[in-house]
């Protein structure tokens, strides 16, 4: 598919992301949400799934994966009547906006984010020749580029995790893995915290505890812990959700992954050492 080593795209992308996931943790999201008359919750199922325009739980449910449908469907339709997908999606990039001027400052008025912006540009949009199987990237590539150049940097991240997201629910899927059952996976990894994991999502201890039974019963897990074939099997969906991204990273090849990995490091450990993507940053000043 690509002669691009995977690796080399993962590192881009993992180090770039936390630009654009502090999205979806910073309490500028849930101030706009609010000035719109809905929820922080609400807010996410409206501006991420609004590029699919006023639809109902159905669509989100599929491409999010991991959601309990109910829990999708206590906003979906009904927020549609309070806002619009266009506002709720200027409303998300207006957060990313505020956010990033709160935790980088004048950085963000650079010659490094620009270059960084160009780059992952050129990725995000590369992506198009591969649209087939990628709904949530495919509807969020029809959006309009913003202007500025940070804004230009945490859009085309986002398109970029669109677009290694679908490839990891067809990864999920092949391996006959559950929406429900990668979380209690990731989990038992000790990469995540399942007890955010199931609630966020809207699961039960009951449905959680059900699905970790199955995987004991495939012999991928042991206790709470993964077994070795466990661990196998997260490190070959791992594996293979890199392949299916690589091809959004070819046009930079190798040279232009790394300089890429290298302008979102420091830009990106800023944010995270400040709590943008663990909930605790502090308001924004007045």
């Amino acid at each position: 598919m690509t002669s691009l080593d995977p690796a080399v795209a993962r590192e881009a992308w993992r180090l770039a992301e936390p630009l654009h996931s502090m999205v979806y943790f910073v309490p500028e999201a849930a101030e706009r949400y609010e000035a719109l008359g809905i929820s922080a919750g609400a807010g996410y199922f409206a501006s991420r799934g609004g590029v699919f325009g006023a639809v109902g739980p159905g669509p989100v449910v599929a491409t999010f994966y991991n959601f309990r449908a109910d829990r999708v469907a206590r906003f979906l339709p009904a927020i549609w009547a309070t806002v619009t997908p266009a506002a709720a999606i200027e409303a998300r990039l207006a957060a990313a906006d505020a956010a990033l001027h709160r935790g980088l400052g004048d950085t963000l008025r650079s010659e490094e984010v620009a270059e960084a912006a160009a780059l992952a540009r050129r990725a995000a949009e590369s992506a198009t020749a591969h649209l087939a199987g990628r709904p949530l990237y495919a509807a969020h590539a029809e959006l309009e580029w913003p202007k500025e150049p940070h804004l230009v940097l945490w859009h085309a991240q986002m398109l970029l995790r669109e677009f290694r997201g679908d490839g990891h629910v067809a990864a999920l899927l092949l391996a006959g893995v559950t929406g429900l059952q990668s979380m209690i996976l990731h989990a038992a990894s000790g990469q995540a915290d399942g007890g955010f994991l199931r609630a966020s999502r809207g699961w039960s201890r009951e449905e959680w505890a059900a699905e970790q039974e199955s995987l004991r019963s495939r012999g991928l897990m042991a206790g709470d812990e993964l077994t070795d074939e466990g661990r196998d099997l997260r490190a070959r969906l791992e594996a293979e959700t890199d392949r299916l991204a690589a091809p959004a990273y070819e046009v930079l090849g190798t040279d232009g992954c790394a300089r890429l990995a290298e302008l979102a490091r420091p830009l990106s450990r800023t944010l995270v050492k400040a709590g943008f993507l663990s909930g605790a940053a502090p308001a924004r000043p007045s």
